[in-house]
């Protein structure tokens, strides 16, 4: 926990009874990344404890672009991209909450079904006399690009505005009481309180996490490669399953305690095992979450067929282009998404990072030819930690 708006208040008022809380996930991309399971793992911990989670998709709000922790305007999506997009994204929360018709089971809701039906100048003079512009301007997602002197459109000046509505919107169709977020969106929580206090007379309350980082300082859920997505059609189940793995040993006891299903108990128990054993353990169960027990079983097999030369089917596969039914090493790496440039290819090369069929390449010239897929997928790996098995087509 960062902060929370009232925290006494809050304590007491779910002492008593199913406090219904939300968290909200724009659209800007098909899927979700580990950067967002601080936000999903406190709506699940709320419903195993008898609260009920609203998931919020920003079909409205990801038309305005939310400037928090941004030095730029965000990329503007049309309406078919924001929708494709909220399509990928429905699946996940299904992995880590209970959805139904129940006094506690989450439900899925769309911010553009209230908010495109808008009168602008009626939503002014119901609404926006309730907010201070100096108040509004001493907020980092505004005060952090100003003193920048990074352009901020007035388009995004009004998203805190649109996601304060949003909360009094919550409160009135669900009775939510509760807003759930990252550091960043401290005052756009704090100003759809004090909407709905001004409009309603409601209390509502807010509560914030802190940005997670690794132990050597990195943003949860960036590494060099990329995001590590939550969606099976981003990353697969080897490299997400990888991905834990890879913990810092800094960090293997606290992701246990936030991104698992493990008790305390278990977690300090876990304390006596190797550090590898450690990181095997969290890598099963954070798997177990996302994608599922039998994704994290075949992960793992996966892991181990590729250290020891045992069964490799389960590794992730990709399928390149070969031109005149040939490809270069360099090429062949590129393609297969193992490395960003031809460049870095020579680089892994000279030191010796780089295998196909379970033999160092040292020539950055070779050649492969489709002769030499004739018995299978070819194996290609990166170091210890990247594993494909490569098809053509």
């Amino acid at each position: 926990m960062q902060d929370c708006t009232d925290l006494e208040g809050l304590n007491e008022c779910m002492g008593k009874q199913i406090v219904t809380a939300y968290a909200g996930f724009d659209c800007t991309g098909p899927s979700l990344h580990v950067g967002h399971l601080m936000s999903i793992m406190i709506l699940r911990r709320l419903q195993k404890n008898g609260h009920k989670p609203i998931v919020l998709l920003g079909g409205g709000t990801t038309k305005v672009g939310d400037p928090s922790g941004k030095d730029e305007t965000r990329k503007m999506l049309s309406d078919k991209d924001i929708q494709k997009n909220m399509d990928a994204l429905r699946g996940v929360f299904g992995r880590f909450l209970t959805f139904g018709d129940g006094p506690t089971d989450a439900v899925m809701v769309n911010n553009d079904d209230w908010l495109s039906g808008l009168g602008y100048i009626e939503f002014l003079r119901e609404y926006g006399r309730h907010f201070s512009v100096n108040r509004m301007m001493s907020f980092d997602s505004v005060k952090l690009r100003l003193e920048r002197e990074q352009n901020l459109s007035f388009i995004e000046f009004n998203y805190m505005i649109l996601q304060a509505y949003d909360f009094l919107e919550l409160n009135r169709r669900f009775g939510c009481l509760l807003q759930l977020g990252g550091s960043d969106q401290w005052g756009n929580i704090v100003n759809g309180i004090e909407l709905a206090r001004r409009s309603d007379q409601s209390q509502l309350f807010g509560l914030t996490t802190p940005l997670i980082t690794t132990a050597n300082g990195a943003k949860m859920g960036k590494t060099v490669s990329g995001a590590v997505w939550l969606n099976p059609d981003m990353l697969s189940d080897f490299d997400y399953w990888q991905f834990w793995r890879n913990t810092d040993d800094r960090d293997v006891l606290r992701f246990m305690k936030l991104f698992t299903d493990m008790g305390l108990s278990d977690i300090a128990e876990t304390e006596q095992l190797p550090i590898n054993e450690q990181k095997k353990i969290l890598a099963h169960e954070a798997t177990k979450l996302a994608r599922g027990e039998n994704a994290a079983l075949g992960a793992a097999d996966a892991a181990q067929a590729a250290f020891s030369g045992g069964n490799l089917e389960s590794l992730p596969k990709v399928t390149i282009v070969l031109d005149h039914d040939e490809i270069g090493i360099l090429n062949l790496v590129v393609q297969a998404g193992l490395a960003t440039s031809n460049g870095e290819v020579r680089r892994l090369i000279k030191g010796g990072g780089v295998k196909l069929a379970g033999k160092s390449v040292s020539d950055e010239k070779t050649m492969i030819t489709r002769q030499d897929f004739a018995k299978g997928p070819l194996h290609l790996a990166l170091g210890k930690k990247k594993h494909v098995l490569v098809e053509a087509s």
